[in-house]
């Protein structure tokens, strides 16, 4: 696929010394008039490395978010140390004895796999109707409970991630970060020249404006394949603008997403992602 192109000094400013500044020898301190008084601490205040938010505990241990966790500390549904905690806030350390439904839970190592999925998979962690989902591709993958991050359509193939990271989740998922995500599009006819400038402006969808981040059409593949960058999670966007102008979708593949690629990841396969790799996820603004 063609890739998308996107469009101390010194302090010394020349001034005067301060009349007031003794220099050379002087046994008077500098600006000691400046100095302020050291900031006494409150010994209540100090956090304990050792203690967590029971909340947090329990979002950590895969059970779900912490908002949630929140709804099951009110119903009654933790205990700690045997006994119930309905409190709001409550601190526990991570050598206590917590449990959910009777069930002891264990802070999980945070883990992080990609994986290329393939048709007929739906995004989600179950399924009423007994459809396959991508949860069966990373079975084998951890014993902890991970959880995709955002969604693909059923039939739209491409990198999905899947951690028990509940912040990176949060960070990858909110439209302010706009995280970067590139897909492959196969269309029904030809893309004509002047519907690709119509999505370069920015079409009106019935949910609201849409506008891409880039869009060309493939080196070397017939004008009815083209490249779209975007960084909007709204339901099905990117079928829909093509919908818009007339056109079916018949193959999306999503490329890229969030500097991860699918290089050596074949269809419906997994890997762990990389040191690095999670380190350039946290660290996008």
């Amino acid at each position: 696929m063609q890739k998308i192109r996107l469009m101390a000094k010194s302090d010394n400013r020349g001034r005067r010394p301060s009349k007031n500044f003794k220099g050379g020898d002087s046994k008077k301190p500098f600006a000691k008039s400046y100095a302020s008084k050291p900031r006494q601490s409150d010994p209540k205040k100090k956090s304990n490395p050792d203690e967590i938010r029971l909340n947090r505990y329990i979002a950590n241990a895969g059970i779900c978010s912490r908002r949630e966790a929140d709804t099951y500390i009110a119903a009654g549904n933790v205990t700690v140390n045997g006994k119930p905690v309905t409190e709001m806030g409550y601190k526990v350390k991570r050598s206590d004895d917590v449990r959910f439904d009777g069930k002891r839970l264990n802070l999980e190592k945070k883990e992080y796999i990609l994986l290329n999925k393939p048709k007929n998979f739906i995004t989600t962690t179950s399924d009423e109707k007994g459809r396959r989902t991508v949860m069966e591709l990373i079975s084998s993958a951890s014993n902890n409970r991970l959880l995709p991050v955002g969604r693909l359509d059923r039939n739209t193939t491409g990198l999905l991630l899947f951690t028990n990271d509940g912040d990176l989740t949060k960070k990858l998922t909110h439209p302010k970060h706009n995280v970067r995500k590139i897909y492959h599009v196969h269309l029904d006819n030809s893309l004509d020249l002047s519907d690709l400038h119509k999505i370069e402006a920015g079409l009106e969808l019935e949910d609201g404006p849409i506008t891409v981040d880039s869009i060309s059409y493939i080196q070397g593949a017939p004008k009815r394949e083209v490249g779209v960058e975007i960084h909007s999670g709204r339901n099905r966007i990117v079928r829909r603008i093509f919908e818009h102008l007339g056109y079916n979708v018949t193959k999306l593949d999503r490329v890229i997403f969030a500097g991860l690629t699918k290089k050596d990841l074949p269809r419906g396969h997994w890997r762990y992602l990389t040191e690095q790799e999670i380190i350039n996820l946290k660290n996008i603004k």
